[in-house]
């Protein structure tokens, strides 16, 4: 169902993470979230984090925002993004010293990547997964009620966690997935419940295992997708499944992206609203997939990326707008939702350019809105106004 997007043409949100600020020196370390915010000062530095996110997104004239994944400690090469879940799961327990993704990709020492993927250790699983102190519901409250736009919530997918985990438990990986599957269910059910307007759940398995040496089946495929209905299922709110070619440290795993063509069957059955692409990278190349596919058949938007999270330069609105032309050749208005071709990180980017790149992003929206026709959003950043005299 669409509930954020519902009667929005071209509509602008950001993905999730942002770069931390400075200051914000204090980590979760493992602790509950709501055992954190009894800490005067990771409370302090944590709400001062998200204001200063929704505030800016604010200004740069953005529909949709994020919290910038505050919740996720700066660790190195974005660790807490598959950790946050892991470490508060009941039946998970100790850490090894090497660790399933070193396989992936086959990175050696010399490259920024191998040094990420050493850093990560995994723990072991030991028991019967169940739930833990997640705390989805509070966290996204904490962001919510300081701003009047809807604030999406954002999460990993349950089969990217196999890689950060020994299993010792279970009789294969699947059975783990889709027992992994259900206790995140329980967290999204209660978030719509509590009234939030837009869930996404980060999904690059399905492309990235069709790159694989061998390539994955048609069965893993369907399992994948298996696996992600069973996140959702129930959940009665806006749906949002992420896509992208790599995020750790700001790197991708492909200077060339390869193409979504495989798995693109795969995402149309997956129970979302919204499928979100890397597009920036690429100059919307993939959009050419939906030229044949009745989205409102479907019932489905595309988000697609327009501004690339592993560069540094800022994209100009042209530019922007150029990537929104392209894809609009094969994607009607009312089903394209504009974005980022990921988050902006918390160690990659300064502050100041995933700014900016906002900035850009809704700008360059601004632009082709005006040549349909449509209601442009004010951006405060860009009021001549208010520059300095």
């Amino acid at each position: 169902m669409f509930v954020a997007t519902k009667d929005r043409i071209l509509p602008t949100a950001m993905i999730g993470s942002f770069p931390k600020p400075d200051w914000f020196t204090e980590n979760l370390n493992g602790r509950p979230f709501k055992v954190a915010m009894s800490d005067s000062k990771y409370r302090e530095q944590y709400l001062d984090a998200v204001r200063c996110y929704l505030s800016e997104q604010e200004q740069a004239g953005l529909d949709i925002l994020v919290d910038g994944d505050s919740r996720n400690d700066l660790e190195v090469g974005g660790r807490s993004w598959f950790f946050y879940t892991i470490e508060r799961l009941a039946g998970i327990s100790g850490f090894r010293d090497s660790s399933h993704f070193l396989d992936y990709g086959n990175m050696k020492p010399g490259h920024i990547l191998y040094e990420v993927q050493e850093s990560w250790h995994p723990p072991t699983v030991n028991g019967e997964i169940d739930g833990g102190e997640l705390h989805f519901v509070d966290i996204w409250k904490t962001a919510q009620k300081m701003s009047k736009a809807p604030v999406k919530f954002g999460n990993i997918c349950a089969t990217c966690l196999p890689m950060m985990l020994w299993n010792e438990h279970y009789d294969s990986d699947r059975e783990m997935i889709m027992d992994i599957a259900a206790v995140i269910n329980e967290e999204y059910l209660a978030l719509a419940a509590a009234g939030c307007q837009v869930i996404q759940i980060e999904e690059p398995v399905h492309h990235f295992n069709c790159q694989m040496e061998p390539p994955c089946t048609d069965a893993d495929l369907q399992f994948y997708t298996k696996a992600f209905n069973r996140q959702v299922q129930g959940v009665d709110t806006e749906i949002w499944a992420h896509t992208c070619w790599g995020n750790p440290n700001q790197q991708s795993f492909y200077w060339e992206r390869p193409s979504y063509e495989r798995a693109l069957d795969h995402f149309l059955e997956m129970e979302c609203d919204v499928i979100d692409l890397e597009c920036a990278s690429n100059q919307a190349r993939d959009a050419s997939l939906f030229k044949h596919i009745d989205l409102k058949k479907c019932n489905k938007k595309i988000g697609i990326g327009v501004v690339d999270h592993t560069r540094t330069t800022v994209e100009s609105p042209e530019m922007v707008a150029d990537t929104i032309r392209r894809a609009l050749e094969f994607i009607p208005e009312d089903r394209l939702i504009i974005t980022a071709d990921c988050g902006f990180g918390r160690e990659g980017l300064s502050r100041r350019i995933a700014f900016y790149k906002c900035v850009s992003l809704v700008l360059g929206a601004n632009l082709v809105r005006r040549e349909l026709g449509l209601k442009e959003a004010y951006v405060a950043a860009a009021d001549e106004s208010y520059a300095f005299s």
